[in-house]
């Protein structure tokens, strides 16, 4: 063999071992072996990669953990949306845990509303809601016209200070997608999972003191997860029907039981098992999943926000362009990741997988946007009203006029200021 030849052949060979590419077909399968190629790619009719956008200037990452979590990731790549819609095939009600007024966790649930019809999911449960408004919810959202003051009244005669755009913004997106529907079709609903609680039962005496006595006059429908647990029974569970439902993280949890302070308890602590999911999950508990859309958690003596599983799920996701992703927990590198937050009390080896079924995570906290405060919420509502019924006065000062009252809802939906304790410090703890 001349010189010239074995060049030629030894550059064939050299080619081939840094492409690693091999694929058969069979029909309907092939088997695709190439670095950095995953289960969302697609292939040509050539059998050329098409890449996805999510690995674009994909960088490698040294540490042991987070290699593993993206090499996960690699080969499970799911968006969120496709995500929640595969969790309906094998489950009737999903819990989105949030941490309230996050403007993209809203958008991706108006956003979802047309995929979850088409899965043969017709509601969504909002924890932000009074049930005696449902009849005027479900004639606001099939109305020909939307009205959004009667949204803002619907939203207010819950909670006073909630009026926060983007979830008010619900109502409207499931309005416009029933617009789409024939008057034949089955119409899309949002169920109210709570009711009007009485916050001007408070009395100034009893200012930071919880008696039965106090508490049964604000909440005098009964304690409020048993109430949303027996709407989703009455209106999901005895009907056959399926729901997503968006509320706060510790409503949402199923399997896992929430540490509680307890004077009385040995470690000072009990674990709490009479959580909304907790409750739900009983019933169903073969049909129930929840879903942690990432947000931080606060360390063990809630002096301060940290990143949860010790920063790892962010530093994996750094490596990704497009980050937006939805993961198992249990069964998965993700769900075996140590926390040592305020959820790791009481458990003595705590991992991700104790605390939900699943993750959805849309960007880097840096990046979050709170939700939008709607300028005409408090139109035509009194003062004296709006302070009669100022959420949790029970604990909290009231404030001392409306702008004051503004200024705190601002404040609170400020998430450069509600997670200062994570800004600039980067995924870790």
């Amino acid at each position: 063999m001349d010189m010239k030849l074995r060049i030629n052949l030894l550059g064939s060979i050299l080619t081939l071992s840094i492409l690693t590419v091999f694929y058969t077909n069979a029909s309907t399968k092939q088997i695709i072996q190439k670095e950095n190629f995953c289960a969302s790619d697609s292939i040509d009719c050539n059998g050329k990669i098409i890449k996805t956008n999510h690995l674009l200037n994909y960088k490698r990452v040294k540490d042991k953990d987070a290699n593993r979590l993206v090499s996960y990731l690699k080969s499970n790549w799911k968006s969120p949306e496709q995500y929640v819609i595969d969790k309906f095939q094998n489950h009737d009600i999903i819990f989105l845990s949030e941490d309230h007024g996050v403007k993209h966790n809203l958008l991706f649930v108006q956003d979802l509303i047309p995929s979850l019809y088409d899965a043969g999911v017709y509601s969504i449960g909002m924890e932000f809601g009074a049930s005696e408004d449902q009849s005027r919810l479900d004639s606001l959202i099939t109305a020909p016209v939307y009205n959004e003051d009667i949204a803002r009244q619907i939203m207010y005669n819950y909670n006073v200070g909630w009026g926060l755009k983007e979830y008010m913004d619900v109502y409207r997106a499931a309005w416009e997608f029933n617009k789409s529907l024939s008057k034949f079709d089955k119409k899309f609903r949002i169920i109210n999972l709570s009711y009007k609680f009485d916050w001007s039962a408070s009395e100034e005496s009893s200012f930071g003191i919880k008696t039965p006595e106090t508490i049964k006059k604000i909440f005098y429908k009964g304690g409020t997860e048993e109430y949303r647990a027996n709407i989703i029974k009455e209106t999901i569970i005895n009907k056959n029907e399926k729901i997503i439902i968006l509320t706060g993280g510790l409503h949402a949890f199923t399997k896992y039981h929430q540490p509680e302070y307890d004077y009385y308890k040995e470690g000072f602590f009990y674990l709490n098992d009479r959580s909304f999911g907790n409750l739900v999950y009983r019933m169903v508990p073969d049909k129930v999943f929840t879903i942690l859309l990432h947000y931080p958690f606060y360390n063990k003596t809630k002096s301060r926000l940290i990143y949860p599983a010790m920063g790892k799920i962010d530093e994996a996701l750094s490596s990704f362009v497009d980050k937006r992703v939805g993961f198992d927990l249990y069964g998965t590198p993700f769900g075996d990741l140590r926390d040592t937050s305020y959820f790791s009390i009481g458990y003595p080896n705590f991992r991700l997988g104790d605390m939900a079924d699943g993750y959805i995570y849309f960007k880097p906290f840096e990046e979050y946007e709170g939700c939008t405060i709607d300028e005409k919420f408090f139109e035509d509502q009194r003062w004296v009203d709006i302070l009669g019924q100022y959420p949790d006065q029970d604990r909290l000062r009231k404030p001392k006029n409306l702008e004051e009252y503004i200024e705190i809802m601002k404040n609170y939906v400020d998430i450069k200021v509600r997670y200062k304790s994570l800004m600039g410090v980067g995924p870790v703890n």
